[in-house]
């Protein structure tokens, strides 16, 4: 039994802000796996466990698919713990630098995304100002 593995899935889905369903669906893909279950088969989990699941949310907006975010995840647990000879931990750091890349590109995608939404309510908001509205009836 891991002994840190003291959090069951409803504290662990608040902590995080994700739903049990989501956090049972990541499970199901092969993102995250429970590090224990109780004898009544509830599902326990560590801090690295929630530290693995806020990183998966982390990277859901950034476009990530599963099979990247699962990649990625592989990839950041090696170079952390696996014992890697010079060249495997030179392709796991190629990899983890290339994830790094795409997901600095995506952020300056959304930040023009963000540019233009903003144009668009201040857009709206200099137009309100133009036209008389409503004073609502006693």
């Amino acid at each position: 039994m891991v002994r840190d593995a003291i959090h069951q899935i409803g504290e662990v889905a608040d902590r995080v802000g994700l739903s049990l369903r989501t956090v049972r669906y990541y499970e199901e893909v092969g993102l995250i796996e429970p590090s224990d279950r109780t004898a009544g088969g509830f599902r326990l989990y560590s801090d690295d466990d929630i530290a693995r699941l806020e990183l998966i949310k982390r990277m859901k907006p950034l476009g990530f698919t599963l099979d990247e975010m699962r990649d990625l995840l592989e990839v950041r647990r090696r170079l952390r713990f696996d014992d890697l000879d010079v060249d495997e931990r030179a392709r796991a750091a190629d990899r983890l630098a290339m994830y790094a890349e795409a997901a600095s590109a995506k952020c300056e995608e959304l930040r023009g995304k963000l540019q233009a939404a903003e144009a668009f309510v201040e857009s709206l908001r200099s137009e309100t100002t133009s036209h008389p509205r409503s004073t609502p009836r006693r």
